[in-house]
């Protein structure tokens, strides 16, 4: 039996996270890590208590919004601020952690990453953002893809 290494094992836990996604349109999933723990997971979905995209459609679909464009229209939060937001309300300190996300974040992610002190980010699947690869290449932030096979 061969032992995973550490970004398969947490890249396979962000795949699993993905899978409580309620999003119609893309599960993402996402966990942060430092020092080989894990702090906090996350995916994407509709707000602690209200109905969910499955009951009430999507109106990005409706209106025929193309992947990347106009997040303000989506009802869901993204699986890296539902990462960081359960951080926040656990009193966990994110600063110096990695990011494991099933796909390349999106340009309001990427800001929350930056706020929030993530260090690295990883991610398996590409998801185009011009001003999300932008803004990263001016940080500080290590990005690296790790596919799982």
């Amino acid at each position: 039996m061969k032992r995973p290494s550490n970004d398969q094992y947490f890249m396979e836990m962000a795949h699993l996270v993905s899978k409580r996604s309620t999003c119609l349109r893309r599960k993402v999933g996402a966990v942060i890590v430092i020092d080989k723990r894990v702090l906090t997971t996350g995916y994407n979905g509709a707000p602690k208590g209200l109905p969910h995209c499955e009951e009430t459609g999507c109106l990005r679909e409706q209106l025929q919004v193309p992947s990347g464009e106009r997040h303000e229209l989506c009802r869901g939060v993204h699986a890296e601020q539902n990462a960081i937001i359960q951080a926040a309300v656990f009193g966990v300190s994110v600063k110096g952690a990695t990011i494991y996300i099933t796909n390349y974040p999106c340009s309001v992610c990427v800001k929350m990453l930056l706020n929030a002190g993530i260090s690295e980010i990883v991610y398996d699947e590409e998801y185009k953002d011009d001003l999300a690869i932008e803004l990263l290449s001016q940080s500080d932030i290590l990005v690296r893809n790790f596919k799982l096979k």
